[in-house]
């Protein structure tokens, strides 16, 4: 008998409390190294270098995650599209988590010499994999449960983890420096943020476990509509659509990964902006980001995902061209003018890509597709830009460089949904 797609209200409640937790939970682990990485794992990790090299190698830590990102997108997308979305979203949120908690618990450079980087590059590789199989099945649980017309909205609850693990994962950091001195946070402090993970993996996990399996998914189980290997599959029906949505998502990385990661090192570093303040200032625009996802996944199903998505990446090419010179003022107010205007222009690239990576793909390849994409779109919208930002700073291009590189990925993005259809009215296959 064929599963309806329809559930009752109470299942769907839950399912956008599953997806919203535990993409806040997965993004919160991730986002505690992107922050660390800008304060004080140059220090703990690599103290026999200068600062700007420190930062560098630093960065090239925290990209590491991304390189990794997309092989855990083939790993979890195989099985979910083989086995289900559930179990996927159990086993990556334990990868995850795990990997969290041992970085905090890792000796640095002064215990255990080269060995601590090493190992912290592993684990950070391990990071990536469970992030990698993270986003996709959260995605289709929530898009793949929802009702006709309302994709967007429903898919809106795992973007909005991002939001909500970036606010609590900085204010963890904030509190940290306002409580302790600047040594006992180099030493030890910097380490809690990465314990705490724990607590919430268990947290998740048990949310999680309570979920059931999408009923498109299950339908595509009952009429045996399962790929052997999708990813196969997915490479030879669906590539292109692979290649062009990982395009359309490079944008949102490079706002969000330059707003944050790049410009807390940056304005701290550079600008010599007092380290609570940026933190302060980045919390508050992750706010605009939470605003302009909602907005955005919304709208899109009134008006479209491709047209909503083009006229946010339209402004963000005319931001990345602001960004910086406003930056440079070092007036908080324009300072943080400048982050809250990237972050919320990176939550209207965001909102509807929720719902629109799964739209892109049929069932059989669906986990494997968004997933793959939204990686790759990482790859070079998140791993990228701050290694790009520090060189042009080691090389005196000026932040005007920065900026302009903003500019161009946001032409890449829109380059690649003009090459894309619209997909808000058609029925998931």
């Amino acid at each position: 008998m064929t599963t309806s797609p329809q559930t009752s209200a109470p299942s769907r409640s839950r399912i956008a409390t599953a997806s919203l937790i535990g993409t806040a939970i997965e993004f919160y682990d991730f986002y505690i190294y992107g922050t660390a990485a800008a304060l004080v794992l140059n220090t703990a990790f690599f103290p026999e270098m200068d600062q700007l090299a420190g930062n560098l190698a630093a960065f090239s830590t925290f990209a590491v995650a991304f390189i990794s990102r997309p092989l855990g997108s083939a790993v979890f997308g195989h099985w979910g599209d083989r086995i289900g979305r559930k179990s996927m979203l159990v086993v990556s949120l334990l990868v995850m988590g795990l990997s969290t908690v041992v970085i905090g618990l890792l000796p640095g450079y002064a215990s255990i010499g080269v060995l601590a980087p090493v190992l912290l590059v592993l684990l950070r590789f391990t990071q990536g994999i469970g992030l990698g199989g993270e986003w996709g099945g959260a995605a289709l649980l929530a898009t793949e449960h929802a009702p006709p017309g309302k994709r967007g909205l429903y898919a809106m609850f795992p973007q909005l983890g991002p939001s909500a693990g970036f606010i609590v994962a900085n204010g963890l950091f904030l509190i940290l420096g306002e409580t302790l001195s600047e040594g006992q946070f180099d030493s030890w402090g910097w380490r809690l943020p990465f314990v705490a993970s724990l607590l919430l993996v268990v947290v998740g996990l048990y949310v999680r476990l309570k979920i059931s399996e999408t009923p498109v998914f299950q339908q595509a189980m009952d009429e045996r509509r399962i790929a052997k290997v999708p990813f196969a599959g997915l490479m030879r029906h669906q590539w292109r659509r692979v290649l062009l949505g990982a395009g359309a998502m490079t944008i949102a990385y490079t706002l969000f990964y330059t707003a944050t990661t790049y410009c807390l090192a940056y304005g701290t570093g550079t600008l010599q902006i007092p380290r609570t303040t940026m933190l302060a200032l980045t919390m508050i625009g992750v706010v605009f980001m939470a605003a302009g996802t909602v907005v955005s996944a919304v709208v899109s199903d009134r008006v479209g995902r491709r047209r909503t998505l083009i006229t946010g990446t339209i402004a963000a090419v005319a931001w990345g061209l602001v960004m910086f010179p406003l930056m440079e003022t070092r007036s908080v107010f324009l300072v943080g003018l400048a982050l809250a205007g990237a972050l919320a222009l990176m939550g209207l690239v965001f909102g509807p890509m929720g719902a629109y990576l799964p739209e892109l793909f049929r069932t059989e390849y669906r986990y494997s597709g968004a997933s793959t994409a939204y990686s790759l779109g990482g790859v070079l919208g998140g791993a990228v830009p701050p290694l790009v930002a520090t060189g042009m700073q080691a090389g005196g291009l000026g932040a005007m460089a920065v900026g302009g590189y903003v500019a161009a990925m946001a032409v890449l993005s829109l380059l690649c949904l003009l090459a894309l259809p619209e997909t808000g009215d058609s029925a998931l296959r």
